[in-house]
């Protein structure tokens, strides 16, 4: 089966190096639910005008999720211009041994590198790339974004078989049940026509029940017994869901809608019922479609 979750995460490394810069990134992808596609990137300054080509190639390969996209990149270039802004670590040297000098039951010796971490102390100009420079790295991100897009269509698809397994045995179930409500009503046709004759004779011995009110009745009577349209178009619904599957792709709005036609089918029978065995299978099939529509929440 070619069937899609739209729970998944991926991860790809990369790197590109030339004469003059040494850069290493990696890009992480983790999906989840939604009505269609939602992509969010977060990319390190710099790199912004790629967002445009990421979400353009999400949209080719994806038709609906929420993607939270990360991009990861390190400059290891050795020819970065290193710059301390020593007025702000005097001030912040300054305050921290006052700290330490007035509580130094509580404190360890303030540590340089514990002062170099905090922002706005350090700052590293990065070699700015030529025109050229800049394409090559951009094509060898875009390289790993289609590693990264690759394995999360695998772990899509590995999640996605799981749940249609899933649902494909919850189809059987409401097939089994479709079944048992289709022998009751055969089964029980001899008492349903009893009933009717019964509640058709006491109305016609009451007086005050006029000619159209009696034809009124025996028709709905009539109509309540006959669930024969809402058994077939159930065996068909479960027989359209196995050959959606059957076809795979994205499969998860075909499936909601199925779900809507199924709780239809199984509400009238509910509504219809003279049997109490029929009723309680109807029930049966309600929890049965639920779990269903659940399951169909997770598919692309």
């Amino acid at each position: 089966m070619n069937i899609s979750s739209m729970t998944g995460f991926s991860r790809a490394d990369g790197s590109f190096e030339n004469d003059m810069s040494k850069y290493s990134f990696s890009f992480e992808i983790k999906t989840v639910n939604a009505k269609g596609l939602d992509i969010k990137i977060k990319l390190p300054s710099g790199f912004e005008e790629l967002e445009g080509e990421i979400k353009n190639q999400i949209s080719q390969n994806f038709v609906r999720g929420t993607f939270n996209v990360f991009l990861n990149l390190q400059n290891e270039s050795q020819n970065a211009d290193v710059k301390i802004n020593n007025e702000l670590l005097d001030v912040l040297k300054n305050e921290a041994l006052k700290i330490y000098f007035e509580n130094e039951d509580m404190f360890s010796k303030p540590s340089p590198v514990e002062l170099f971490k905090i922002p706005g102390v350090v700052k590293v100009a990065d070699y700015v790339l030529d025109d050229e420079s800049k394409i090559l790295l951009h094509k060898a991100v875009f390289e790993t974004l289609d590693t990264a897009l690759q394995k999360l269509k695998d772990d899509r698809l590995k999640e996605g078989e799981k749940i249609a397994n899933a649902l494909l045995h919850i189809l059987d179930e409401i097939d089994l049940k479709r079944q048992s409500v289709e022998k009751i009503t055969q089964n029980s046709q001899e008492n349903i026509r009893l009933k009717i004759s019964e509640q058709i004779k006491n109305l016609v011995n009451d007086p005050n029940v006029s000619a159209e009110r009696l034809e009124q009745e025996v028709l709905f009577y009539v109509m309540r017994a006959d669930v024969q349209e809402e058994i077939d178009r159930l065996r068909a619904h479960v027989q359209t869901a196995r050959d959606i599957f059957k076809n795979g792709g994205p499969v998860g709005r075909r499936l909601d809608f199925l779900c809507q036609e199924l709780n239809r089918e199984t509400n009238t029978l509910c509504s219809k019922s003279m049997d109490l065995e029929q009723t309680k299978i109807g029930m049966e099939l309600k929890a049965l479609i639920e779990q269903f529509r659940e399951q169909v929440q997770n598919m692309e």
